[in-house]
């Protein structure tokens, strides 16, 4: 297995540009310029609107269009009978004030749809992806008012990690504008990274953790295997998101594992950081933590949001070298606190979207939205 050293020295790290390159000895500068400054935000409570008395499902996703509108993506099947009549369509479409603009999706004869709805992701050509972690799900492509566009794999037919035709369970998918590529998290099933041509569909590669040819029939490792060295040699189910920075790296969503991987966009290993690496099972919600990523807006995008599933938290990171800054939430109901967290986005303005998925007390099935409210220093201690 090669992996590269995790002293960020990767050329897609150096086109950061952030004190990079050669001093005038001629030897290799300083990594980045450390962080000083970290970014705050508040919860706004009156964001969204919904409409028509409807009432949410567990929100499992989120996602931010180049309008800054915003696409939430819920589960209409978890409601209690009871309020089936009032069930809000599957994926709400808002503006950025959180206005309700559309709602679509649903299964329904001759129109593929989730199971259980996972992941949404708007793409620069204004295609939605919607993925499902349901037993039979695929990844589905449609336009932004729900006409289907493409459907990669086909249910029921998944053969196991080697198959590259057919997922299993994927549970995020992002397409990379530059290559115009879709990564996939083929997770719940599957315990990969799965990418294809974003146009036709066809398959280009894959890897598993540490950049590792995906396996079948790994078993998930005792918790003493997660707090020693490296951590286990592949993800660790689910493989909860994948997400590409600008410059080029995918940053992977072990939630299982309790850390995110990053790899180079051709699936070579970089670097990973532990989330959570001592929450553990009855005392830790699940057990599981890095639940979702997000970006900063700044043109480095040098932060980075993990979303902490099990320890109810949004840590905040330099995306540059991976230090845990900064962290906010706790478990509870109020606003800014959460319950399950699940799935992030960020908008064009640095606000903060995050999804929540409890299905316990508290029963929270919202989208909370924390708005940028600008940086303050870094504490020194």
């Amino acid at each position: 297995m090669t992996r590269v050293a995790p002293t960020w020295i990767a050329t897609s790290l150096a086109l950061a540009a952030i004190g990079c390159g050669q001093g005038e000895t001629g030897e290799p500068a300083a990594g980045p310029t450390p962080v000083t400054e970290i970014p705050t935000f508040q919860p706004d409570p009156s964001w969204p609107t919904i409409p028509n008395n409807w009432v949410l499902g567990q929100v499992a996703s989120v996602a931010v269009d180049r309008r800054d509108h915003v696409w939430v993506l819920q589960r209409p099947s978890t409601l209690e009978p009871e309020e089936m009549s009032r069930a809000a369509p599957p994926l709400l479409e808002f503006d950025h004030e959180g206005n309700f603009v559309q709602g679509w999706g649903g299964a329904r004869p001759g129109y593929p749809w989730p199971e259980s709805e996972h992941g949404v992701y708007v793409d620069y050509k204004d295609f939605v992806w919607v993925g499902g972690n349901g037993p039979t799900d695929q990844m589905l492509k449609f336009t932004m008012t729900g006409e289907l566009v493409m459907q990669i794999g086909m249910p029921g037919e998944a053969k196991g990690n080697a198959d590259t035709q057919n997922l299993s369970r994927p549970a995020d998918a992002w397409v990379h504008e530059p290559t115009n590529e879709v990564f996939i998290a083929d997770g719940y099933g599957n315990r990969r990274v799965i990418v294809y041509d974003a146009d036709t569909g066809v398959f280009k590669r894959m890897w598993g953790a540490f950049g590792s040819v995906p396996t079948d029939g790994d078993p998930d490792p005792a918790f003493d295997t997660l707090m020693t060295g490296d951590g286990p040699p592949y993800f660790v189910s689910p493989v909860h998101a994948a997400r590409v920075s600008n410059d080029g790296l995918v940053y992977v969503s072990d939630r299982g594992g309790k850390r995110v991987q990053v790899f180079t966009l051709d699936g070579q290993y970089v670097n990973q950081v532990w989330i959570g690496r001592d929450c553990r099972l009855p005392d830790c919600g699940n057990g599981t933590t890095a639940a979702s990523t997000a970006f900063s807006t700044d043109p480095e995008q040098r932060y980075l949001f993990v979303g902490n599933r099990s320890q109810a938290k949004v840590m905040i990171l330099d995306r540059l070298t991976l230090e845990i800054l900064d962290e906010f939430g706790k478990w509870g109901s109020a606003p800014g606190d959460f319950g399950t967290l699940h799935h992030m986005a960020v908008d064009s303005q640095g606000n903060l979207y995050v999804t929540e998925v409890t299905p316990l007390e508290p029963v929270n099935r919202r989208v909370q939205k924390f708005t940028f409210t600008g940086m303050r220093p870094r504490p020194t201690a």
